[in-house]
């Protein structure tokens, strides 16, 4: 009988030796499933980064090239009441010059 028991010890301690085997050789296989899933998720977080960036620049470019349009614009606009203003002071320039040289004139012969 002791035999026997042995022999069952034996296949029990076999059987525990290759579940141990199995578990290590599972545990090895989750890290390296752990490492090329952190991998991967790298490799996607730079895709999206990248796209992320390029979403960013088209939107930005598109918020400049309205912005310089409407700098331009209103530069045209203040440009154009800059033009007006100066026709008016020169047309009363032109208007007021004969009675201004009158004025100095009579100014300076009073004096």
């Amino acid at each position: 009988m002791s035999s026997m028991t042995e022999s069952k010890v034996t296949g029990i301690i076999q059987s525990l030796s290759g579940l141990e085997n199995d578990l290590d050789s599972l545990n090895n296989k989750v890290t390296e499933m752990k490492k090329q899933l952190s991998i991967k998720a790298q490799a996607e977080i730079d895709k999206l980064l990248e796209k992320t960036k390029e979403i960013a620049t088209k939107e930005a470019e598109v918020i400049i090239s309205a912005s310089k349009e409407k700098a331009t614009a209103e530069s045209a606009k203040i440009g154009q009441e800059a033009e007006a203003k100066l026709s008016e002071i020169t047309s009363k320039i032109d208007s007021n010059f004969d009675e201004a040289v009158r004025h100095v004139v009579s100014t300076v012969l009073k004096a």
